[in-house]
């Protein structure tokens, strides 16, 4: 129960990619080889571009992941309006990899707004449309959480970046391949997808960049992916990736019934075993395979090695920090005090798990969380 974090590589996903992990050519060669990855990146570039509505392929630029396309995204995004300002608006819950580059441009000039949320993750849009001024060059807001499920009113951030004639990007990890994406009707200018939250191989990410955008490289080489990304396609990553596309396209709609079904009873059935059991993030606007839960008293990280103990995979927060030892600074957003935010556990599901699924951990997780407390100093 860790898609979320630790999605298993779907078998046709691996079907496709397994031809150019054997023989890849280089897409930048005129010879057979090079002509056979040409086809392959460019049918991955048009999935990829279909998932979120983008009717110009060419729009769709791969990178080694989501880290690297939210770092471009940020740092080519704002240094190259420069000229025309130097603040940044972000959420309070954005991922470290919109938040450190944001971190490492205020070393250089820029000002960043953190906009705050509500305790359910909701951004004030309110606060986004007071705080943006002359010299703002760049707005970024998350579609959806991954530690807490919250889906964002992206559209209505998007007209008011329009109305501001502001850029406006979007990371959408978490969301791509869940619920519905349109760069288009929701008015986005830069999108980050990744490939191993929807299935598809690790090391592989995509970049919406919306025609007449002229973003500066933070790789120089050859020129690949528009100049924005220099280096050789992983061809096999970005094949597995379009496949990923196509299929989270096409099963989108019944997944989304199915898993949120199972996230339901998932969250009904901890909050009735379990006291002081608190569902973080909203219960309506939620992805759904998302269930995330907190427990007072005990810490995340013991649960999860419990309940790996017990043949369950699940995560205490983000993927990209759980080694910190630090609180999650998505749930000190939300209002939670430090030891209230150390008792996160994150559930995400797919079609591959069960009702028994489901049945085992509402069975087995009251007894784990009862055991820790029993040894918290916290416990009344």
């Amino acid at each position: 129960m860790d898609y979320g974090s630790a999605c298993p590589v779907d078998a046709r996903v691996i079907e496709t990619m397994q031809p150019f992990m054997e023989t890849a050519g280089n897409p930048s060669s005129i010879i057979s080889w090079g002509l056979a990855a040409k086809k392959a990146l460019e049918d991955a570039r048009e999935k990829v571009a279909a998932l979120i509505g983008v009717d110009n392929p060419r729009e769709v630029v791969f990178t080694g992941g989501a880290t690297e396309s939210n770092n471009i995204a940020i740092l080519s995004g704002a240094g190259s309006l420069k000229d025309k300002g130097n603040h940044i608006i972000v959420s309070a819950i954005e991922h470290v990899s919109i938040l450190n580059p944001c971190k490492e441009l205020m070393k250089h000039g820029f000002e960043v707004s953190i906009i705050p949320v509500n305790d359910q993750g909701v951004v004030d849009i309110e606060g986004i449309e007071k705080a943006i001024t002359d010299k703002t060059v760049l707005i970024s807001v998350m579609y959806a959480n991954g530690e807490i499920g919250t889906i964002q009113s992206i559209r209505k951030i998007g007209e008011l970046a329009v109305q501001n004639k502001k850029m406006f990007h979007v990371d959408a990890t978490a969301a791509c391949g869940k619920i519905p994406v349109d760069v288009t009707a929701d008015h986005i200018d830069i999108l980050t997808v990744s490939s191993n939250d929807m299935a598809g191989p690790q090391g592989a990410g995509a970049l919406y960049i919306k025609r007449g955008i002229k973003l500066d490289p933070v790789m120089f080489g050859g020129g690949q992916e528009r100049g924005v990304r220099s280096g050789t396609e992983n061809i096999a990553g970005i094949a597995g990736m379009g496949k990923a596309a196509e299929i989270s396209m096409n099963d989108m709609k019944e997944n989304a019934i199915y898993t949120s079904g199972l996230r339901d009873k998932l969250l009904d059935g901890l909050a009735s075993k379990v006291s002081d059991c608190y569902i973080t993030g909203s219960r309506t606007d939620r992805l759904p395979n998302h269930a995330s839960v907190r427990f007072s008293y005990i810490e995340g990280e013991s649960i999860t090695l419990n309940l790996d103990m017990m043949g369950v995979a699940a995560a205490s927060g983000s993927a990209c920090t759980s080694h910190t030892l630090k609180a999650s600074h998505v749930l000190i957003a939300l209002g939670l005090k430090h030891e209230e935010a150390h008792g996160s556990v994150v559930l995400t599901l797919s079609r591959s798990n069960t009702e028994e699924d489901v049945d085992y951990i509402i069975d087995v997780l009251p007894g784990i969380v009862e055991r820790l407390r029993m040894m918290s100093p916290l416990t009344p």
